[in-house]
C-alpha cells in the first residue's frame, strides 16, 4: 500500500503502507533502542504520539506478547526505515505487520529515519500525520499542522485503569496503593518480585480514599503527556506528602516536582532510547538508562520545595532523580525497570522496599 507522511514544517515523504490503512495524528518522536519495539509500542507513555525508531530494521525477532508493558500498542503509528515480515525467532508469535493490523494502527516505511531524526533534533520535535492509503498531500500537510500540540491534550485518562485492580504478590510483605498516570507493566513486575502487594488505582483517585486502604506506601507511575495538565494526581501527591512514603518514576517524578511547587518544561526532542547516561551524586557512579519522555523538571525552580537533586543527565545536565530533604519522598526520570534494557537502575525498587 501506498503510505505518506506529512510534518507540521511542510516535510512531505512517501512510502510503503504497513499495518491498518487509514491515519494516524500526533507528535513525530524518535526511539533510539536497538530493539524492544515490542516494549515501546505498547508503553502507555507514548499516547497521543507517532513513534519512529532509528534503528535501520524493526521487526527481525518478530512480536511475542509477553513481552507486552499493557494491553495493547498505545502509540498512534509507527515509523521505520526497513520493516522485517519474516521473522526468526521461536517465541514470536506474529510479525510487527500483523500486530499494527490487529490493533488498527497505520505505519510507514521505506523512508529516511536518519534525515527525519536529524531534523528532528535541530528543529524540535513536530506535530505529524501518517497516511496509509488513498490520500491527499496539501490535505495531510493541513491535518498535521492545524492539530493540538501534546501540551493542548488531555492523555492520560485514556491509558489509565478505571477501577482499582489488586495484585497479590507471593509472600507480600508491604502493601502499595500504585497511582497510574499509563504504568508499563514491568514497573508493577518488579515491585510485585519484591514482595509488593499492588492496588492500581486510577489517577485522579484522591488522597482520602488511596489512605483508606491504609497503604504502606504510594507510587507514581510513568505516563503520556505534559505533566501540567494532570492537575488531579498532583493535587493528590501534595495531600499525601509526609503522611506515607512515596516514589515516581518519569511522569510520576515531574508530577511529584510540581506538586511540591516546582515547574517542568518541554525538551527539544526528549530522552527516547535505551542509552541514556546519569550520574548519582551520592555515590558518584555513572550508569546507563531506559528513558522515554518529553518534559523535564526545572532545576532553577527547586528552592525552598523541600527537593534536592540526587542524579542528572550526563547529555543535557536535566533533573535524573530527586529526594525530598525530610519527608519520605523519591522520584526518578528514567525507567529503572527498563524493559529491555538496560538493568543498571533496579536498585531503585530496593532503594523504594527500603523506605517502606
Amino acid at each position: 500500500m501506498r503510505a505518506a507522511l506529512a510534518i507540521e514544517d511542510g516535510t512531505f515523504l512517501e512510502g510503503k503502507g504497513f499495518g491498518e490503512e487509514g491515519l494516524a495524528l500526533g507528535e513525530l518522536v524518535f526511539n533510539t533502542s536497538m530493539t524492544g519495539y515490542v516494549e515501546a509500542l505498547t508503553d502507555p507513555s507514548y499516547a497521543g504520539q507517532i513513534l519512529m525508531m532509528t534503528y535501520p530494521l524493526v521487526g527481525n525477532y518478530g512480536v511475542c506478547r509477553e513481552d507486552f508493558e499493557s494491553d495493547g500498542i498505545k502509540v498512534e503509528g509507527f515509523v521505520v526505515r526497513e520493516l522485517c515480515r519474516e521473522p526468526s525467532n521461536w517465541r514470536s508469535e506474529l510479525n510487527v505487520d500483523e500486530f499494527l493490523r490487529e490493533s488498527g494502527i497505520p505505519g510507514i516505511e521505506g523512508i529516511d529515519t536518519r534525515a527525519l531524526t536529524m531534523k528532528t533534533r535541530v528543529y524540535g520535535a513536530m506535530k505529524a500525520v501518517v497516511a496509509v492509503g488513498d490520500y491527499d498531500r496539501e490535505e495531510l500537510l493541513k491535518m498535521a499542522a492545524e492539530q493540538p500540540s501534546i501540551t493542548e491534550i488531555d492523555v492520560v485518562d485514556k491509558v489509565c485503569v478505571k477501577e482499582p485492580v489488586y495484585f497479590e504478590a507471593e509472600n507480600g510483605r508491604y502493601d502499595v496503593v500504585l497511582v497510574d498516570c499509563g504504568i508499563k507493566m514491568s514497573i508493577a513486575r518488579q515491585l510485585l518480585k519484591r514482595g509488593v502487594n499492588l492496588t492500581i488505582v486510577p489517577f485522579d483517585y484522591s488522597a482520602k480514599k488511596i489512605l483508606e486502604y491504609n497503604p504502606d506506601g504510594v507510587f507514581i507511575s510513568n505516563g503520556p503527556g505534559d505533566p501540567s495538565r494532570v492537575k488531579e494526581t498532583i493535587d493528590t501527591i501534595k495531600n499525601l506528602a509526609g503522611k506515607v512514603p512515596m516514589a515516581g518514576i518519569c511522569l510520576g517524578n515531574q508530577l511529584v516536582a510540581l506538586a511540591m511547587g516546582a515547574k517542568t518544561f518541554k525538551l527539544k526532542f526528549g530522552h527516547r532510547g535505551a542509552n541514556q547516561p546519569v550520574k548519582d551524586f551520592e555515590t558518584g557512579r555513572v550508569f546507563i538508562s531506559s528513558q522515554n519522555h518529553g518534559f523535564a523538571v526545572d532545576a532553577n525552580t527547586l528552592e525552598s520545595t523541600g527537593l534536592e537533586i540526587i542524579q542528572i543527565n550526563l547529555n543535557d545536565n536535566t533533573v535524573e532523580g530527586l529526594r525530598h530533604q525530610e519527608l519520605p519522598l523519591l522520584a526518578v526520570q528514567y525507567h529503572p525497570e527498563a524493559s529491555p534494557g538496560p538493568h543498571d537502575t533496579f536498585f531503585f525498587f530496593d532503594t523504594f522496599i527500603d523506605m517502606l
